[in-house]
């Protein structure tokens, strides 16, 4: 029996309101799923998706899910 290979998980919810922040930082939260204050997105832990967090850390809340 081969082990499932298990894909990482992060759980990302928008903290920060996208009024009044650049243009790009509006389309990364859209990017990611979020488009409303509190709104949470389960998404797959890759380095594009982690790269989208680290633009608008101000903007969201990440954690781990296992």
């Amino acid at each position: 029996m081969a082990a499932k290979d298990k894909t990482k998980v992060v759980r990302v919810t928008q903290i920060g309101s996208p009024i009044g922040r650049r243009r790009d930082q509006r389309q990364t939260l859209i990017g990611l799923g979020l488009n409303k204050m509190h709104r949470t997105r389960e998404l797959e832990d890759t380095p594009s998706v982690r790269g989208m967090i680290n633009k608008i850390p101000h903007l969201v809340r990440v954690e781990d899910v296992e």
